[in-house]
C-alpha cells in the first residue's frame, strides 16, 4: 500500500492511518477511501490530484473534520478526532481549520468585510484583534477599496480573495482549498495561486485539492489518488 507521509510522522500535525469511507449509492456500496494513510507537517503544502471519483474530496472532508471515517484513525495536532461528536468537531473546525472552495460560499447580503468576519460568530478569539487582522488581510489581498461591496459587486477573483481572507482570519493550523481556481479565468487563477504560495512560504500549512497538473506543481508534494487509494506521490521540495 502506498502512503503519503512526512519525513517524521511524530512531527505530523495531520496524521491519518487506514482511513476508509464507504457511501451508499442506490443499491451499491462505493468505497470512496480505501485504507489511506496521510500525514502533513507544519508548513507543508500538499496537493491531492485525481480524476472525479478518486476520493480526493472525501479525503479533504475527513481531514477538514467535515466528515468521519468509517474506520481508521485521524489525529489533528496530536488529538484523535476520529470519533468526536458534531459539537466537538465544529469547535475543532472553528479553532484550527480554514476552508476555501471553488464556489466562494459568500453570503450575498453581507459586505466583503462582514463576510470575512463571519468566523468571529463562532470563535473564541479577541474580536478587536480579529477585526484588525481582517482589515490587514483584506488590504494585503488588494481588497481595501472593496470592503463595503457585496459579493454581486465583486469579480470572481475578488470574491475568492474575500474567501481566502475569511479562511485565514482565525490563523488556522491547516488551510484546505478545494479546486479554489475552478471558477476563475487563467490570469486570475494564477494570481490566487500566487497568494496561496506566499502564505505557505510564511508558514501556513495548506492542503490543495485539484485535477490540474500545473496547479499541483506549486506544492511541496503531489499525492495521486485513484479509486479511493493513493497510487503514487511526487516530492517537489
Amino acid at each position: 500500500m502506498i502512503t503519503s507521509q512526512t519525513n517524521d510522522a511524530a512531527d505530523a500535525i495531520v496524521h491519518g492511518v487506514n482511513l476508509c469511507r464507504t457511501f451508499e449509492v442506490g443499491d451499491t456500496r462505493v468505497r470512496a477511501l480505501d485504507h489511506v494513510d496521510m500525514s502533513m507537517a507544519s508548513g507543508d503544502f500538499v496537493a491531492v490530484m485525481g480524476p472525479s471519483g478518486s476520493g480526493k474530496s472525501t479525503l479533504m472532508n475527513i481531514l477538514g473534520c467535515l466528515d468521519r471515517p468509517d474506520s481508521g484513525s485521524y489525529r489533528l495536532l496530536h488529538q484523535d478526532v476520529s470519533d468526536l461528536d458534531d459539537i466537538k468537531l465544529s469547535a475543532i473546525r472553528n479553532q484550527h481549520l480554514g476552508f476555501v472552495f471553488q464556489s466562494f460560499h459568500l453570503l450575498p447580503r453581507l459586505t466583503a468585510l462582514d463576510n470575512v468576519l463571519l468566523p468571529l460568530r463562532f470563535a473564541t478569539t479577541d474580536a478587536a484583534d480579529s477585526h484588525e487582522h481582517a482589515l490587514d488581510l483584506m488590504t494585503r489581498l488588494g481588497l481595501d477599496d472593496r470592503m463595503d461591496h457585496r459579493p454581486n459587486q465583486l469579480s470572481g477573483g475578488q470574491r475568492q480573495r474575500v474567501a481566502i481572507a475569511r479562511a485565514l482570519l482565525t490563523k488556522p493550523t491547516l488551510l484546505l482549498a478545494d479546486e479554489p481556481t475552478g471558477n476563475l479565468d487563467s490570469k486570475t487563477a494564477s494570481e490566487i495561486l500566487e497568494l496561496l504560495l506566499t502564505f505557505n512560504q510564511e508558514g501556513q500549512t495548506i492542503l490543495l485539492v485539484t485535477h490540474e497538473r500545473t496547479i499541483a506543481e506549486l506544492a511541496h508534494r503531489i499525492v495521486h489518488m485513484r479509486d479511493g487509494k493513493i497510487e503514487g506521490e511526487e516530492n517537489n521540495a
